[in-house]
């Protein structure tokens, strides 16, 4: 990609339906913002829907032309997700983009609804069994894309332990049991792009990262969260990434986002790399069957 990506070369997307889960704050706000601004209808899948409408209001003042929609879904229930999908089915016929973008962060050991450890229940599973619950729907928007939010935290864990991915016997960290999410996150949206591609799919699976990004500034220690106040880039420079996958021309599936600078740090956005173990095969058609058996969700041929 030529020069420094901005929001101002988003590609106009009038007649496009796009789904952000996690809409209400930080980078889902954002992303939410610029692809109303670019003239999506834009469904605001989020677990609090008072904050939600608040969020909705927010952004109806700053663009009046907004198409904005709140559906209420919660990552980390089945339950809750299997209802979203079938309310959203029912409403939408068709489905430009999805945004998996609703994430545990450094949460302390919890479980979900489901009696899944909270990191991996909610990033992982939740995004894909919504994923696999609104296929159809992608199927029938020409070129749909699906961006699933990864971290940097993919590379600060020692990596995956299908055998434990609840943390019942190994000491529970919550960056390890992020990381893992996150690492997780990459094997399925990669696997997913390879599955694709295989059926002869148009749909694009890909991925993206904020980088540094100053949200959630109440998470993490006190060093941590000064550190954020004082050296993170803002919420609208970590969204590019996840805006350009979504809506820049020549993304291809299997395609991973992030900031241009030291270290994907800050910056605009470009293709970046990541550690070896996410894009293993092997690795990632295991997390698949595990990932179906957990969710009972199978993703149609």
């Amino acid at each position: 990609m030529a020069g420094a990506w901005t929001t101002r070369d988003i590609p106009a997307l009038d007649g496009r339906l796009a789904l952000v889960t996690g809409a209400n704050r930080g980078l889902g706000l954002e992303i939410t913002r610029e692809l109303a601004r670019a003239g999506a209808t834009v469904v605001m899948g989020c677990r609090d829907a008072a904050k939600a409408q608040a969020a909705a209001q927010q952004l109806r003042g700053e663009l009046p032309q907004a198409q904005l929609e709140i559906m209420s879904v919660d990552l980390a229930d089945l339950a809750s997700i299997r209802r979203f999908a079938q309310d959203f089915t029912a409403r939408h016929p068709r489905l430009d983009i999805l945004c998996n973008n609703a994430s545990a962060i450094l949460v302390p050991f919890a479980k979900t609804r489901d009696g899944f450890e909270m990191h991996i229940g909610t990033n992982l599973l939740g995004s894909f069994a919504l994923t696999g619950q609104l296929l159809s729907c992608l199927r029938a928007a020409p070129g749909a894309r699906v961006v699933n939010t990864a971290s940097l935290a993919h590379r600060l864990t020692d990596g995956m332990d299908l055998d434990d991915l609840n943390f019942e016997r190994k000491p529970y960290k919550d960056m390890d049991a992020y990381g893992k999410s996150k690492l997780a996150t990459l094997l399925f949206a990669f696997e997913f792009d390879r599955r694709l591609r295989k059926a002869g799919s148009p749909i694009i699976s890909v991925a993206a990262h904020p980088g540094y990004t100053a949200t959630n500034l109440d998470l993490g220690n006190f060093f941590m969260r000064l550190s954020t106040r004082l050296f993170a880039q803002p919420a609208v420079m970590g969204a590019l990434p996840a805006l350009y996958a979504a809506t820049a021309p020549g993304v291809s599936g299997g395609d991973y986002y992030g900031p241009n600078g030291f270290k994907q740090l800050k910056g605009y956005p470009t293709r970046v790399d990541c550690r070896p173990e996410a894009c293993d095969p092997e690795l990632a058609a295991r997390l698949w069957a595990l990932s179906e058996r957990l969710t009972g969700v199978c993703f149609p041929e």
